[in-house]
């Protein structure tokens, strides 16, 4: 009678354990850091960090990426599909920011690394039982061809510049994570500065992001062109729209590589 106590006490203290360790898919730390860090300006077409204030609270944010590393690979794979994108958006996200306030301050992200590692390239993040980089995490899990095969996370991971698609003041989760990613798309093509129809010249100008992964819109749209031309409210004005949805010239802008950091210029 005794041992058979023992055991279910034992049995109860490891589920309560299990329990009390469930990774927070809520991912409600980021959200806590993100609401209080980032400010949209430009009608909610861009957003810029406060990385001064995230440096304050650093332990925050440390614990936040505690628990992504504490995520072990078995529990990873017994997750849905939404919940494993958020998961890898949200870690992208935080560990770039990590990586931000390591070398902070400095202009560009460009700045970090030497001639034979970037940022990108950097083994510095302890995910699912691995040290990465957020090259491995994008393109290595994120954009692994089979898995997810969804265009819209490049409007989603943020790569701490200013000519990337704006970093949410939201973490991404399971629950409403296709409304977030579309939400993410059209504030980005609404972005006049980034993209947009050009009517004199009859074509499109947009982020040099469609030139570098092209290839993801060209496997569900059958290709850049139609992607933009299906898009063409977000780009152009209505006037312009007919002309637009039978354009398949495109151009590629300039891409600003300076931090996306806060400034009395985006606190106006």
């Amino acid at each position: 009678m005794r041992s058979l106590l023992l055991a279910f006490i034992l049995c109860l203290g490891s589920s309560t354990l299990h329990a009390g360790s469930r990774f927070d898919d809520s991912h409600g730390q980021w959200t806590a850091l993100l609401q209080k860090h980032v400010q949209w300006f430009d009608q909610g077409t861009a957003s810029a960090v406060d990385y001064p204030g995230f440096q304050a609270d650093q332990a925050q944010l440390q614990a936040y990426l505690d628990g992504l590393s504490a995520v072990t690979a078995a529990q990873y794979r017994q997750w849905s599909r939404a919940q494993q994108l958020a998961f890898l958006i949200n870690a992208y996200n935080a560990f770039t920011v990590q990586l931000i306030l390591a070398h902070y301050p400095l202009e560009s992200i460009k700045q970090i690394g030497g001639l034979f590692s970037n940022a990108w390239r950097q083994s510095f993040i302890p995910l699912l039982g691995q040290t990465l980089t957020l090259d491995d995490i994008e393109h290595g899990m994120i954009r692994q061809t089979g898995v997810f095969d969804d265009p819209r996370i490049h409007f989603a991971v943020n790569c701490a510049s200013i000519g990337c698609p704006a970093l949410r003041n939201e973490a991404f989760v399971a629950s409403r994570l296709d409304a977030q990613l579309q939400d993410s798309q059209q504030r980005f093509l609404r972005d006049r500065s980034r993209n947009r129809y050009d009517p004199q010249r009859k074509r499109f100008v947009v982020s040099k992001i469609f030139q570098w992964y092209g290839e993801d819109f060209d496997k569900r749209w059958g290709s850049l062109e139609r992607y933009l031309q299906q898009h063409a409210d977000s780009l152009a004005n209505p006037a312009e729209l007919e002309r637009a949805r039978q354009t398949d010239e495109v151009a590629f802008g300039f891409y600003d590589w300076n931090l996306n950091q806060r400034t009395s210029a985006t606190q106006q």
